[in-house]
This record gives C-alpha cells, structure tokens and sequence, in this order.
C-alpha cells in the first residue's frame, strides 16, 4: 500500500511541475466550457439580409418593418436591382433576399394579393429552415391583421413566396459532405502534423537532423510536403464518396476547388507544426490537437450556425481556418461560385497560413529538447 502511495504521490508531483499538461488538463476545458455554453445556439437570429424594394411606399416598408421587428431578418443591404441580391446571396456577405414587386402598394390597396419574394440561400439548411418558417409566418400574420379589419377582402393580402436557392429539397448531405471533408483534412493535417515531430524527439530521431546544413524552413518544407500530397488524396477521395454515394452535386470549377483548398491545407499544417514544437510529448500533441479540433466543429458554422453565435464568437470564430474554407468549399460545390466571391476567405487563409508558419519555423529548433 505504501508503494501504491508513493508512485500516486510521484505522479501528482509531476502533474503539478508540469503547467502545460495542467494548463491542458484543467483550464483550457474550462475555457472551452463556458465558450460553447454561451456562443451554441439553435435558433437562427439576425439573418443578414438584403431588400429591393421596387414598389417603394409605405405598405412594403411596413411589412419590412415586420421582417426586421421579428429579430430573425437584419437588413444590412438595399439592393438596386436582381444582379445585386444575386451577388450578396453568392459571396455569403446577405444569407437572404426580400424582393418587393412594382405594384406591390397598388394590388395590396385594391385588394388584390401582394407579391413579395424571399430568396433563402439554402446551402446552410439551419438558416434556411429558419428564414422559410419565419417569412410564411410573417406574411400570415401580416395578411390575418388586414383580414380582421377588411371583412371584404376574400384571399390573403400578402402573397410571400420563398424561394431557397442551390438546394432546393434541402438535402442534408449536400450540405454537411462539403463540411465533413473539411474536418477530416482539419484532423488529419493537425493531428498527424503535430505529433510528428514530438515523435521524433523521443524517439532521438532528431539526432540525424541536427548535424545536416539545412535551415530551419527547409526542413520545415520537406516534412510539409508529404502531409499536402496526403490532404490532396483526402479530398479526392472525399468527393469521389460524395458524388457517387450521395450525389452531391459539383457545380463548380474542380481546379479552382483544388488551388484554394492549398491554402487550407496550409493553414492547418501550420498550426499542427506549431503545436508540435510547444508540446513536450505526443499525448500533450494529441490534447492541444483536440483542443483545435473541438472549436473547429462547434464554432466555424459546420454543426451551428454562425449567425446564431453571439457577435463575440463571430469573431473569435475567424481565428479558425476551417470558417473561411467552409464558405470556400459550400460556395464552390453548392453555389458553383468562382474566385472573386472568395477574395475575403482566400486572403484569410493565406495570412493565416503565413502567420502560423513564421511562428513554427521561429520556434523550431534544429536540436534535441
């Protein structure tokens, strides 16, 4: 029993001398804990959204009014014309679109039904659900009030026609195959990366690098380049599944799919490089890998929705590369959008991608720990 207490006394001694693995084990959870409990939600408020309003009078502003009152719709663009709403909607700057007919004013005045258009963009199934609920009820209630105080009046007054765009059925694996493949490249590309080279510190390994002439990023580039080449059969073989199992359609350009996916890779290669050269073994490379992968999964919009989160989490949720690839990869695949609607991701990625590599290269050291 004595021995027993002795080795328990050891290993607390241990955990106690160790700030990293305390840091891992106790802290970061607890962070984490508090991060997702506030910024999960499941009701999709404050749908960016943007309006042409061609009838321009005081009945349409007023059923804006409505849509804006209800906390679910936020105007944030006044459209001049369809090529307008079509370019929010495309680029993901508008989630939908609120289209007022010309004679909007003059048929809801004589009785007739009013046409209102709301275009969701469905490739985010959560927001469209919400937006398609939301819109028919709005235009239910508004057309109820008028009906109460115009007995005459024999149909409904407003006629809200949705309209979801790039996956019209709804069909979760259109919209959740785009995503998977993103967290399996995340998860292999981190989790693979940064216990690499923690591997070969304890294994002595590293003996052999440090009597080599080359530099710190040299290495750096011959141990990324295998894990890029892994990424890229990753993600054709992730398609092949996609397209052939789910039919989830490819309507954009494969080669563009294929060049900015270069940079996710990177990005994510980087911060497992990183977290390879902080970490002291490989358990402590494999809970900071996990630490990465849990708000990649909770906070980039691949399970929730980011226009849920609070705006705080929206912000903190850019510090993640799996957000802008996810809008890179839904935006090819389902949208069919091509290059200049992904400047904002694509710029982003490739900071961030700079950013962790100067960091792993600066701390990397071409010598045993």
């Amino acid at each position: 029993m004595s021995r027993i207490m002795a080795i328990m006394k050891k290993e607390v001694l241990q955990l106690l001398r160790d700030r990293l693995t305390l840091g891992i084990v106790f802290i970061i959870p607890l962070i984490q804990l508090v991060l997702f409990g506030y910024a999960i939600q499941t009701d999709v408020k404050h749908i960016p959204t943007a309006v042409f309003d061609q009838s321009i009078s005081e009945e349409s502003r007023d059923l804006l009014d409505a849509f804006s009152a209800s906390g679910y719709f936020d105007i944030h663009y006044n459209a001049t014309g369809y090529s307008d709403i079509t370019y929010l909607i495309d680029s993901g700057k508008a989630k939908a679109g609120i289209i007022f007919s010309p004679d909007f004013a003059q048929n809801l005045r004589s009785g007739k039904p009013a046409q209102v258009q709301v275009i969701v963009d469905a490739s985010d199934n959560m927001v469209a659900n919400s937006a398609l609920a939301i819109a028919n009820s709005i235009g239910l209630l508004k057309s109820q009030n008028i009906l109460i105080q115009k007995t005459q009046i024999q149909s409904l007054p407003y006629d809200v026609r949705v309209r979801p765009w790039y996956n019209p059925d709804g069909i979760t694996a259109f919209y959740m195959v785009p995503a998977i493949l993103g967290i399996i490249v995340t998860m292999t590309m981190v989790m693979m990366t940064s216990m690499g080279i923690v591997r070969e510190r304890e294994r002595g390994t590293l003996e052999q690098l440090m009597v080599t002439p080359m530099r710190p990023y040299e290495l750096m580039i011959g141990k990324i380049i295998p894990y890029i080449a892994l990424g890229y059969v990753q993600i054709t073989f992730a398609l092949l599944v996609g397209v052939l199992l789910f039919r989830v359609p490819i309507r954009g350009s494969i080669l563009e799919l294929y060049l900015l996916t270069l940079f996710f890779i990177t990005a994510s290669l980087g911060m497992g490089i990183f977290i390879s050269n902080i970490a002291k073994t490989q358990m402590q490379a494999s809970q900071m890998s996990f630490m990465v992968m849990l708000p990649s999964i909770m906070l980039s919009g691949y399970m929730f929705p980011r226009e849920a989160m609070p705006q705080l989490i929206q912000y903190i949720s850019n510090l993640i590369p799996l957000t802008f690839y996810l809008t890179i990869i839904r935006g090819i695949v389902l949208k069919g959008i091509g290059f200049q609607y992904l400047i904002p991701q694509v710029m982003a990625l490739i900071v961030f991608s700079v950013v962790m590599m100067t960091l792993a290269i600066l701390k990397f050291k071409k010598k045993i720990a």
